[in-house]
């Protein structure tokens, strides 16, 4: 790691981590390693650290990517060579999906695909070994996302389907309607996207005594709004669909600038299917500005995917000039 990125980092919080790491894991560390057993307070420390880099925002995350990665290899090395008992295997085995699922999305962000299907396999026998099928439902959402991306929508539908038997809480099946809905709409299924989008709804405001699982506790109207627009754009419904993402995109925490990147996008998407040239240029230089400072090459590409309907507004002002700095980015 760079030494200035390094110490960008630490100024946050990586100096707390570290000198947990010194005083305390080491010397349990070794011993576990060494075929010994593993004691919970060993996990403790290891769950909390895992907590606070998976934490960040992402903009910081892709300074600390190697110290997940090597965090993940950690843990596994544990489950493999280490004694415990039943408890102790799941907490690890749970853990060690939450990290590869995180590592999984950084890989995917980065258009290394293959790479983000590999950790996501670990992750879903991970959480297979632990028993959870909540995280092993969203496992199978992130395959799916990953395949409407690529142009393979149908497929993504059914894997939505395997994960919806596999959940219960009302976030969750929310976000996998929501999913699913996506996927209908890029097959032009109205019927069935429109009937996701309401079960969607439904879900997302119906209460729950127990919090929602952590691979979807972002899960919120800001992203039922954008994604329910985007998949109205996908069928043609402009002027609602604008309306919806507008709606969304006003209700994001600012914590989550790739998400943020992502729905400018289909902001702009919007306001070119309505040629109103200005905003979408407007919307589209943020998502660029954005996607460059958090490192999301996924989300730079979806701007150059913008670049043809530019094409034919190149006597508007700004045009030519943005058309130039996407070449160049």
């Amino acid at each position: 790691m760079d030494r200035r990125t390094f110490m960008t980092y630490s100024a946050i919080s990586l100096a707390g981590l570290a000198a947990q790491w010194a005083a305390v894991e080491p010397e349990r560390l070794s011993s576990a390693l060494g075929g010994k057993r593993v004691d919970g307070e060993l996990v403790d420390r290891l769950e909390e650290t895992s907590g606070r880099l998976t934490a960040l925002p992402t903009e910081q995350r892709q300074h600390t990517v190697r110290l997940l990665d090597a965090h993940l290899v950690t843990v596994t090395e544990l489950i493999e060579g280490g004694r415990y008992d039943e408890t102790t295997g799941r907490r690890l085995h749970l853990l060690a999906a939450n990290l590869a699922t995180t590592c999984g999305w950084y890989r995917f962000d980065q258009g290394r695909h293959w790479a983000a299907g590999k950790l996501w396999g670990a992750a879903l026998q991970s959480a297979h070994a632990a028993g959870d099928r909540d995280h092993g439902a969203g496992v199978l959402s992130d395959f799916a996302y990953q395949s409407n991306w690529l142009g393979e929508p149908k497929v993504s539908v059914d894997r939505l389907g395997h994960a919806l038997s596999g959940t219960r809480h009302p976030t969750a099946r929310s976000l996998l309607f929501l999913r699913r809905a996506r996927a209908h709409a890029a097959l032009g299924e109205r019927a069935d996207c429109h009937r996701d989008l309401s079960a969607a709804e439904s879900a997302l405001a119906a209460g729950a005594a127990d919090p929602a699982p952590g691979w979807c506790a972002w899960m919120s109207p800001a992203d039922l709004a954008v994604d329910s627009g985007q998949c109205l754009l996908d069928l043609g419904r402009t002027a609602e669909a604008r309306a919806r993402i507008a709606e969304g995109i006003a209700l994001l925490p600012r914590a989550r600038d790739k998400t943020r990147g992502i729905f400018l996008t289909y902001q702009a998407r919007g306001c070119l299917e309505a040629d109103d040239i200005e905003q979408a240029l407007a919307v589209t230089g943020e998502s660029l500005d954005l996607a460059t400072r958090i490192g999301a090459p996924r989300c730079v590409t979806l701007v150059r995917e913008l670049a043809p309907a530019f094409e034919p507004y190149r006597r508007v002002d700004g045009v030519p000039e943005f058309l130039e700095r996407l070449r160049a980015s």
